[in-house]
Formats: C-alpha cells, sequence, structure tokens
C-alpha cells in the first residue's frame, strides 16, 4: 500500500467529558430528514442490487439529493385525516442502460421506497405518500473513472470524513433514549408515541436537561387528559427506569415544550412529514447517530452516495471503523479523533492523508499500532462496500 500522509499527535484542548457545556441532538428514524437519509440509502441498494444481478458487479451512481415536502392534515383526540399525501423526490445520477439492455425499472424502485417508508413509520398508508425518482446517467469523467473490479476503485470525489470515540455519557444517553422510544419495546410500553422523536440533549456542568419532541399518535389518544397522562407517564419511566443506566447526574425532561393549552403535538401517521415539517438529505444525524458540534464534523452527506468508490460514503465508515478499533485495542486512550481525506482519481486505499488526534496516551509510542489499524481498515475496502448493501453501517 502507498504510502501516505499520516500523522497522529496528541490532543491538547479540553475531552468533551471536562467541558463546561456540551450539546447533542439525535433525530429519530420517523423524522423527516431521517426519512429522505433512509429513502435515497434504500434506493442506493437497490440500485446496487438490480446492477450485480444484471451484470454481476455495481454500476455507477450517486442519489444522494432528496427532499420530502410535508404533506397537510387534520387532527383531533381520537383520530385524524390526511388532505394531501406526502411528496418525496429523489434526484441523482445513475446508470440506466448498458450495451442496450435495461438495468432497472423505476417504477419498482418506487415502490420498493413507498415500502420503505412504511416500514419506518407504521401508521403510513399507501395513499399518504407520493414517491418519485428522477434519475439521470453521470457526467463522462466520472462514469470513465467508476469501476467495481478485484481492485480498489479510485476515489469519485476529494472528500473529507472524520470520526470520534469513544461516546460521552451524554451522547450514550441520547443515542440509546431515541432508539428505546423507537424499538419494538418502547411501542410496547408507549404505543402513542410515534417515530418522530427529536431528542436535544444539554449538559451544563453536572446537569442535563433533555428536550424531547415526541409525535403523538392522535388515533391512540383519547382526550386532552389522556394525552397529559401519556406524557407523564414517558417522563417518569425515563427519569426512573431508563436514565439511571447511563448516567448518575441529575437529568431534567421536557417533552413536547412547545404544547399549549390549546395545541398539542398530535399527528394521524406520527411524523411531522404529514404536516409540520419537510426533509432534506444530510440535515440530521450524522454516520456516528448523532449531530455532536462539540466534536469535529463534516457536512458530508452519507446517505445515497455510491457504495463503490464515493469517499465521502466510504471514509465516513472508514474512519468511524478507526476511532473504534483505537479505542478498543488501546483502553488507555479517553478521547480519538480520525481524521480522512481522498484526492479525486486515485485508489480509495490511498487517502490524501489520514490524521489522528488522541488524549491519554504518547502518540509517538502508539503511532505504529494506530497505523496498522489504518491499514487494516482501508484492506477491508470490500467488506465496507458490500456492509452497505446488507445495511451493516449505521449512517444516520
Amino acid at each position: 500500500m502507498s504510502p501516505f500522509n499520516f500523522e497522529v499527535k496528541e490532543g491538547r484542548d479540553l475531552l468533551v467529558e471536562e467541558k463546561t457545556v456540551e450539546i447533542v441532538e439525535r433525530k429519530g428514524k420517523g423524522h423527516p430528514d431521517s426519512l429522505c437519509d433512509g429513502a435515497a440509502e434504500k434506493l442506493s441498494v437497490a440500485l446496487s442490487e438490480s446492477y450485480r444481478q444484471a451484470v454481476g458487479k455495481i454500476l455507477h451512481h450517486n442519489v444522494d439529493k432528496a427532499v420530502l415536502v410535508g404533506g397537510k392534515s387534520l387532527c383531533w383526540f381520537g383520530g385524524g385525516e390526511i388532505i394531501e399525501p406526502i411528496k418525496l423526490y429523489i434526484v441523482g445520477r445513475a446508470t440506466e442502460e448498458l450495451n442496450g439492455k435495461k438495468l432497472f425499472n423505476q417504477e419498482n424502485l418506487e415502490n420498493k421506497i413507498k415500502q420503505w417508508l412504511m416500514e419506518q413509520v407504521s401508521h403510513f398508508q399507501p395513499e399518504y405518500l407520493d414517491v418519485n425518482l428522477i434519475m439521470r446517467c453521470g457526467s463522462q469523467d466520472l462514469v470513465c473513472i467508476f469501476t467495481d473490479e478485484d481492485q480498489p476503485p479510485r476515489a469519485n470525489d476529494t472528500s473529507l470524513a472524520v470520526a470520534h470515540a469513544p461516546l460521552s455519557e451524554l451522547e450514550r444517553l441520547v443515542l440509546e433514549m431515541e432508539k428505546f422510544l423507537n424499538s419494538p419495546a418502547g411501542k410496547a410500553k408507549f404505543p402513542a408515541l410515534g417515530e418522530d422523536i427529536k431528542i436535544m440533549g444539554v449538559r451544563k456542568d453536572k446537569t442535563i436537561n433533555l428536550t424531547i419532541a415526541a409525535a403523538f399518535v392522535a388515533s391512540e389518544v383519547l382526550s386532552r387528559e389522556h394525552y397529559e397522562e401519556i406524557k407523564r407517564e414517558v417522563t417518569r419511566y425515563l427519569l426512573q427506569d431508563f436514565v439511571p443506566n447511563y448516567t448518575s447526574r441529575q437529568v431534567v425532561i421536557n417533552l413536547n415544550n412547545a404544547d399549549t393549552e390549546n395545541s398539542a403535538y398530535l399527528t394521524v401517521t406520527g411524523t411531522s412529514a404529514e404536516a409540520g415539517d419537510d426533509g432534506q438529505v444530510g440535515r440530521g444525524n450524522r454516520a456516528c447517530g448523532l449531530i455532536t458540534p462539540y466534536r469535529p464534523m463534516s457536512l458530508e452527506a452519507i446517505a445515497g452516495k455510491n457504495p463503490v468508490s464515493h469517499v465521502g460514503k466510504i471514509y465516513s465508515i472508514m474512519s468511524q471503523l478507526v476511532a473504534n478499533q483505537i479505542v478498543n485495542r488501546m483502553p488507555e486512550v479517553k478521547q480519538v479523533y480520525v481524521y480522512m481525506v481522498s484526492r479525486i482519481n486515485e485508489p480509495i486505499t490511498e487517502p490524501q492523508a489520514v490524521n489522528v488526534e488522541l488524549w491519554g496516551l504518547n502518540a509517538t509510542q502508539v503511532k505504529p499500532q494506530i497505523k496498522e489499524i489504518v491499514d487494516e481498515v482501508l484492506g477491508r475496502w470490500r467488506e465496507i462496500r458490500d456492509g452497505f448493501l446488507e445495511g451493516q453501517w449505521p449512517i444516520y
């Protein structure tokens, strides 16, 4: 493997846990931005599968531009109706034909996306959704450098990725709380909660404030009194039975803080996408599953990019794997940041630079071990490519 700019240095800033304030956000799987991320990724996977079935390999595509146009609805305690459907547009570049052979059926792809959306938001009905795919062929210069062969592919772009490990206490709390509330166990316990759950966590010194916006399903809520009772039950359970598993700090929870005497967060389907909000790829969670402004972050949108050569996607996973491996193999590391940048048309196994910043160990002493980890992860490019198709890598 060719040498690249590789540096390991010791962090000089405070650890995140030592800072007076920390802010962490997670948008749940039913949030409009998450729906856009997931739908774009589902389309990339479906295209990749179609290409492999037709020609035995993945062909050039990038379908990472998606926007969700919220619908219109009317809600009341005990029910509601959808007046106008949610519209989802995914646009991008895809190889449509090869040697005169059509490679995919667009209507089938749109149906797959619609089915996926209904799996994410359990109260969605087919008539609530209007999915539109607009795809054109890629430019010749990018298509020419795209290959899915046995050799490392060439980077489709010059992109930056950054990852961190381990998660802070607040990060773990926010991430796991949303996952629980949207898990089968969480839905069995609180069936009135929809899938559009956003948690904003703010830690100041030893106190954590969690502001939770959770769309309630109107058909599961009989009255305003019932609504307030459920809010109290959710808050009580989280504080007494969930939070102590993740922190001993004082935690305050505000659930649906926008409620007033005359309004409540009611929806027909369990997502604000039906009327209150729109969505877009790349505006939600990073590859770590969180939005972490107190960490270095990349604005790279991951979902929908091809898993073969688009380093904005691939390096986002590779950098996270490197960070995780450093922490796993070197327990003395208190915090690590991994930065990776590519150069277009160079093999993805030969990044332009990999820089590692760590706390807790001497950088010079552990540099050889970290280089070994980096080389191992870069060498797993086939596994990482296929892992996207298998849904192995969390990307939002």
